[in-house]
């Protein structure tokens, strides 16, 4: 019975092969189970490193330290680091701030009217003399402030020196209502002048903070 045996052998060699397909295939899915965490661990490393660098590289940098003591430092440019502009109704509570002021570390430089003016010269000469020759100026807008005609005038001048100079200009609140806040400094954020002690270390921050920026820009300029 040749042709029965042929036609049965013709019948098991797919059973055979089907077995070694399936068990090669049991094989390569094995193989691939055992590999995967391996994969799935390298694929976690590479993403963490990518986020940790991406993480890194977001974050924008500080700005570095700059030293305004320098005597390279654009900072003595001008005779003075901030002038102050006050009525002289409210003169003892300025030296008060003026004391404040240079006492700190970085000697800051005021210029007082009272105590820095030539004796002889003109008034209008000194105010704007004293404008020019300032990096910040203070305006302690107070009820006299607004009445003094020389304070106005001053205030005027420092807006011309530089109307869109942020940090320049710092308008000081006292005693006044906020509805009485002069029209020509809306444009500007001001210091309210509520725990004495918090309002002079505003002032002085936002003074040094004009001056390290001054500073940086210049030194960036000359690279």
């Amino acid at each position: 019975m040749p042709v029965a045996g042929w036609f049965r052998r013709l019948l098991q060699k797919p059973k055979q092969s089907s077995i070694h397909t399936s068990s090669s295939s049991h094989s390569m899915t094995s193989h691939s189970l055992s590999s995967s965490p391996s994969s799935f661990s390298s694929s976690s490393s590479a993403w963490s490193s990518s986020s940790s660098s991406s993480t890194s590289t977001a974050r924008p940098g500080r700005p570095a330290p700059v030293d305004i003591s320098s005597s390279s430092s654009a900072r003595w440019a001008k005779s003075y680091d901030v002038c102050i502009c006050h009525s002289e109704v409210d003169l003892e509570f300025v030296e008060e701030l003026v004391s404040y002021l240079e006492s700190q570390p970085q000697s800051l430089r005021c210029f007082l009217q009272l105590r820095d003016s030539v004796a002889g010269s003109a008034v209008v000469t000194e105010l704007c003399e004293a404008v020019q020759n300032s990096h910040c100026w203070v305006m302690l807008i107070t009820p006299s402030f607004l009445q003094d005609p020389w304070c106005r005038y001053q205030m005027h001048q420092a807006l011309a020196e530089a109307p869109m100079a942020n940090g320049r200009t710092i308008p000081v609140l006292k005693d006044i209502d906020r509805k009485d806040y002069p029209r020509e400094l809306r444009n500007l954020y001001y210091i309210y002048m509520a725990l004495k002690e918090n309002s002079f270390r505003q002032i002085r921050d936002t003074v040094l903070r004009y001056l390290e920026e001054l500073c940086r820009n210049s030194t960036s300029g000359m690279e």
